[in-house]
């Protein structure tokens, strides 16, 4: 990861979210929007994501732009929290069995899983708070479910289609790209079900799925950012 980049784009975004300024502009008007994206691994989530930023702030222009949290969100729970930075290749939703990370709590080789996922929990609220997000994984359309002010929507597509996503995308042969895709749908099932008591196939959680197996991820972006600026007339 590249951490000083990341850093400094969301340094710049809550320094804006948090100006007087914008904070006066909004005082009293509707809530921000924030969006999360769950997502098969293989569906474009990040392809999509950017996409999406750019189509809402290209539609619906804010003083303070559209930010996409994935990778960077577990550098923004580093810094609010004060750890060291090692600690981001403990926290991806893929991690290993919840008996493996105990022993390895025992063992001290990390924080425990609580007190981590406390911490994502609060960074994804407050982001979610101040709106104009878009959160991609990490549980975050079930942390934010009771949020009126965030749409939820679920990426998915073929396992074939995805197979050949991941080939090219981390340069693996097809029995590797299996494989990977296996670990990591799994460990985000396993994630969800293990801290949040859901089921991340239950598609009455989101407000919007789109399977990307036929559309481009430009237009999944935009049909995507059609839908969320109707819902936010309604905020």
């Amino acid at each position: 990861m590249n951490i000083g980049t990341n850093v400094d784009r969301y340094h710049t975004f809550i320094n804006c979210q948090l100006n007087p300024e914008t904070r006066q502009k909004f005082a009293g008007s509707k809530p921000r929007p924030a969006v999360t994206i769950s997502r098969q691994i293989g569906s474009g989530a990040m392809t999509i994501a950017e996409e999406l930023a750019g189509f809402l702030q290209n539609r619906a222009p804010t003083s303070c732009q559209w930010m996409v949290f994935d990778k960077n969100l577990a550098e923004k729970v580093l810094e609010d929290h004060k750890l060291p930075k090692e600690i981001a290749k403990f926290m991806p939703e893929d991690r290993v069995s919840a008996i493996h990370d105990a022993v390895e709590e025992i063992l001290g080789l990390h924080p425990p899983s609580r007190m981590l996922l406390q911490q994502t929990i609060e960074t994804i609220l407050h982001l979610a708070e101040l709106g104009h997000v878009i959160l991609v994984g990490r549980a975050a359309n079930i942390i934010t479910r009771r949020m009126n002010n965030v749409f939820h929507v679920r990426l998915v597509a073929p396992l074939e289609q995805r197979v050949a996503q991941v080939m090219a995308r981390n340069q693996l042969d097809d029995k590797a790209a299996r494989q990977l895709i296996q670990q990591q749908d799994r460990g985000r099932e396993r994630y969800l079900k293990d801290h949040f008591h859901a089921d991340i196939n239950d598609m009455l959680q989101y407000d919007l799925v789109v399977n990307t197996a036929r559309i481009p991820h430009r237009e999944v972006a935009h049909l995507i950012g059609e839908a969320v600026l109707h819902w936010a007339e309604t905020l």
